[in-house]
């Protein structure tokens, strides 16, 4: 998957080291040249060049992208840049970072965002979860207990679909704590399935995450 981020600053380039290590190609851009900085993140691209200049857009190849995520510190041209991706690239999937929460209104569909978040791992995570049905993506990290709150959407082919949650065997170290389903969050109570597109949301032991994953969404190339 190919990633724009619109913003080379301390939350730009720790995006991009995530993405990067999960497999996507990155392509960072910044207008101000000191924030061009190729030896803090070396396997992205760099682009100096203004996000909301359409001339810049179209030297960046933005149609060519899967992802643009605007993590700049100004809200306007997170917005901006958001828009003209959209509209003028077509874009599948656009992330604006929100820096003021009294912008937060305005960061819609209707000015080209697909979703609003002010962090780099949400924001990263929701990339990964744009295109990744059946994939594990990790939202936060609870730092005292060795364990994180992850989130997989639960594709067709799972073994688990139509079982209530209470009749299936969860890995140790494991709790469903929400499902969401149709724009509403059901409590995953014994009687409760689970169903093909649901989002289920875990906190999980690191260690027991791959298992999860595998249990979930069996795949060839996860035996």
């Amino acid at each position: 998957m190919r990633v724009a981020i619109a913003g080379a600053g301390a939350v730009g380039r720790s995006i991009a080291r995530e993405l990067i290590v999960a497999g996507h190609d990155v392509l960072l851009i910044d207008k101000a040249a000191e924030a061009i900085r190729p030896e803090q993140v070396p396997d992205a691209e760099w682009l100096l060049a203004d996000s909301c200049e359409l001339s810049s857009l179209e030297e960046a190849r933005l149609q060519q992208c899967d992802v643009v995520i605007a993590a700049t510190g100004d809200d306007k041209v997170n917005l901006v840049t958001s828009l003209l991706a959209k509209t003028e690239f077509g874009v599948p999937r656009t992330v604006g970072r929100v820096n003021h929460p009294d912008n937060e209104w305005l960061f819609t569909e209707a000015w080209g965002v697909d979703v609003n978040v002010s962090t780099p791992r949400i924001m990263s995570a929701l990339v990964e979860e744009a295109v990744s049905v059946g994939d594990l993506v990790r939202l936060f990290t609870f730092r005292k207990g060795n364990a994180n709150l992850v989130e997989m959407v639960l594709p067709d082919d799972s073994p688990f679909v139509g079982t209530p949650a209470g009749l299936i065997p969860w890995p140790e170290n494991c709790a469903l704590v929400t499902i969401l389903r149709d724009g509403q969050v059901y409590l995953p109570d014994g009687d409760q399935p689970i169903e093909s597109g649901d989002e289920l949301m875990f906190v999980v032991a690191a260690e027991v995450e791959a298992e999860l994953e595998r249990m979930l969404a069996p795949r060839p190339d996860r035996n």
